[in-house]
């Protein structure tokens, strides 16, 4: 043990033990850090978490990419493509692909006996990951898909079923209207919820064979493939990837391709998460301002709690950079007592709200119902890592007053 940790050491006991003067001043400056950290940790792991929750229901609703015919059109009456493509095979072998789907849509009218509702008929097939909606399943179950036979059975969501006054087992009748009205009885099957409302209100899960016949379609046309991804933040990559084995494909009527990923889908839902980061940096800035504020403030007290030290230590014939280790020994313990309850906040709060889910939100505002959390070990030891490099770094400066304490001037005082 060096003697600038030992003198610290017996500082901070004296400190602990006594009622000086610096004694409220250091209780508070740990504070100040706990407090910081913790909201530190709680701004981190919501905001991970409720992006990530937005991220995966969108995902859910339309996968990582998608490969569709190459037209201006947005809507949900799109030109169809073939589902036999000469890039299939390389697009299931390429790694990083979890999965690659067929899907078709369709928009129409929902009619029960008293109530009409437009939404989108999503067609799938067998091949469909169901991962994603048995989670959200709150009532009914899933139906079954094969090439052979067209089921009726269909997956609405749980608004529908209020807004209709449907349940599983039920019949409605849904209006589609082309060049003539056409129309198509559906039996419920199950209701999924997943609080993105305006998707909640909008898509049906239906047997593809549906919107082909609806459409007129051939049966090996699709609106196009859906291709789920081992990372999320790999996305810009695998769609790179995608592009380069599909999107200079030209279909047989000489129609393009394209490859489009789910920001490019819902660009405004992801700037707007792209917004919360920027709110979420601006807070940790702040939070660190309070941590350094807390930690110099408290320095320059004990360095002012202890001249008479500092007047004898130099008199003995220490330099200035042994003192200022004293007091910087001293800090960092601090420090570190001020994250050990930063932590022991922060996560326990995270903890309660993952379990309990005590804190609430307005589905229709937020697409969620509650606050998320996203527990990263990584994201937490950093934060708690450049909390203390930070602080101490900054302490350095404050700690140049230790070279202006004259010793003759104090012992002469005393």
């Amino acid at each position: 043990m060096n003697a600038e940790f030992f003198i610290a050491n017996r500082l901070t006991s004296d400190a602990s033990g006594q009622k000086t003067i610096a004694r409220p001043i250091l209780k508070i400056s740990v504070y100040g850090i706990a407090l910081s950290l913790a909201v530190m940790i709680i701004s981190v792991c919501t905001v991970t978490g409720f992006k990530g929750e937005i991220r995966r229901k969108l995902i859910g609703f339309g996968s990582h990419i998608q490969i569709l015919n190459y037209d201006a059109n947005s809507s949900f009456e799109t030109k169809p493509i073939s589902k036999v493509q000469p890039f299939n095979n390389f697009i299931d072998s390429l790694p990083g692909i979890k999965h690659v789907q067929i899907y078709a849509t369709k928009p129409g009218i929902m009619k029960s006996k008293d109530e009409i509702q437009g939404a989108v008929v999503k067609g799938i097939s067998h091949d469909f990951d169901w991962s994603f909606f048995r989670e959200n399943l709150v009532e009914g179950e899933s139906f079954s898909v094969n090439d052979s036979v067209t089921t009726d059975k269909v997956l609405i969501s749980l608004y529908m079923s209020k807004l209709l006054g449907l349940k599983p087992g039920d019949r409605f009748a849904m209006y589609f209207i082309d060049d003539r009205p056409r129309s198509r009885v559906f039996n419920v099957s199950g209701l999924y919820q997943t609080s993105l409302v305006e998707f909640d209100k909008q898509f049906i899960l239906a047997d593809i064979k549906h919107v082909q016949a609806l459409n007129r379609w051939e049966e090996d046309q699709i609106t196009g493939f859906e291709i789920l991804i081992d990372d999320y933040n790999d996305l810009s990559f695998m769609k790179d990837a995608v592009f380069s084995i599909a999107g200079l494909t030209f279909g047989p009527d000489g129609s393009r391709l394209k490859v489009v990923s789910i920001s490019d889908i819902y660009p405004q839902i992801f700037d707007w998460l792209s917004l919360i980061d920027k709110n979420v940096w601006i807070l940790l800035g702040l939070m660190l301002l309070v941590s350094v504020f807390n930690m110099v403030s408290g320095l320059l007290i004990m360095i002012l709690d202890r001249t008479n030290m500092i007047g004898v230590l130099k008199s003995l014939g220490s330099g200035d950079a042994f003192i200022r280790n004293i007091f910087l020994y001293q800090s960092g313990y601090l420090i570190i007592k001020g994250l050990f309850w930063g932590n022991l906040l922060g996560v326990g709060l995270c903890l309660l709200q993952h379990y309990f889910k005590f804190i609430t939100l307005n589905p229709e505002s937020y697409f969620l119902s509650f606050v998320p959390v996203n527990f990263n070990i990584w994201y937490i030891a950093l934060l708690n890592i450049g909390v203390l490099i930070i602080t101490l770094v900054v302490l350095l400066l404050p700690s140049q007053v230790i070279s202006r304490i004259d010793p003759a001037k104090i012992m002469a005082f005393n």
